[in-house]
C-alpha cells in the first residue's frame, strides 16, 4: 500500500482589508474536483449557492450560465465587498483515501491562526464550515464546541471572537440547502456593520 503524500495548501489565504468574518474549512479537495482555483471549488459543494441565496435570493448567482463552474472573479469581488476572509484550519494534510471526505484527512500542520488574525485586525467572527475544522479549533483552544448553527465565545491571543459552527456545505451533510441557508443567514444577521458599508458622514454646511 502506498504511503500517503503530504499536501500543502494550494491557495493563499484570502484576507480582504477590513474583513470582519473568517470562514475556515478543513482543506480543499483534490484539484481534479475543482471547477475553479479558489475556496469551495467543488461544483457539488453548496457554499457559493448558499451565499447566493442569502445575499441575492438566487442560488445560481455565482454560477457561470450554461457551465458547471463558479465565477471566481465575481466571488472574489463579493467577498472583498462583504469583508469575508477565507482559509482552512490545516495548511498541510495527508489523504488517507482517494476522496474528498474530511473523515480521511490527517492534519500534518495546523494553520497559525494568531498570525492569520494579525492580518485582519477588524475580524471578530470565526466560522467553521464542517466538523473536522471545528474539532481542530476546539482541540487547539480548549473551548466549548458550538452547536450547529450557533456560536460560543473564543479567545485567541488578545482577540476576543465569536466562534460559529455552521452546517457543512457538502452534500454529504444531510440537510436541505434552504435549511443550511437559514443557519448562515442568522450568522450574517448578527454581524456588526462593516466599516466599508457605513454611510458617509453628513457634510457640515458652513
Amino acid at each position: 500500500m502506498d504511503t500517503p503524500q503530504t499536501e500543502s495548501h494550494p491557495f493563499e489565504p484570502f484576507l480582504p482589508e477590513q474583513a470582519g468574518i473568517l470562514f475556515l474549512g478543513s482543506f480543499p479537495p483534490q484539484p481534479k474536483r475543482w471547477c475553479m482555483p479558489f475556496y469551495y471549488p467543488n461544483w457539488l459543494n453548496d457554499f457559493w449557492r448558499i451565499m447566493g441565496l442569502i445575499h441575492f435570493r438566487d442560488k445560481d448567482h455565482f454560477a457561470v450560465p450554461g457551465q458547471k463552474r463558479f465565477d471566481e472573479a465575481r466571488i472574489r469581488a463579493f467577498c472583498t465587498a462583504q469583508g469575508l476572509a477565507l482559509y482552512d484550519t490545516a495548511c498541510a494534510v495527508k489523504r488517507l483515501k482517494d476522496n474528498a471526505s474530511d473523515r480521511f484527512l490527517e492534519v500534518v500542520q495546523e494553520t497559525d491562526l494568531p498570525a492569520l488574525l494579525e492580518r485582519i485586525p477588524a475580524c471578530r467572527t470565526l466560522v467553521t464550515t464542517g466538523q473536522k475544522a471545528t474539532d481542530v479549533i476546539v482541540s487547539k483552544y480548549a473551548c466549548d464546541e458550538p452547536p450547529v448553527g450557533g456560536h460560543v465565545p473564543l479567545q485567541i491571543g488578545a482577540r476576543a471572537l465569536s466562534f460559529w459552527r455552521m452546517p457543512s456545505t457538502s452534500r454529504a451533510y444531510p440537510l436541505a440547502l434552504e435549511k443550511k441557508a437559514e443557519a448562515y443567514r442568522r450568522l450574517f444577521a448578527l454581524q456588526p456593520p462593516s466599516p466599508r458599508s457605513s454611510p458617509p458622514p453628513t457634510p457640515v454646511i458652513q
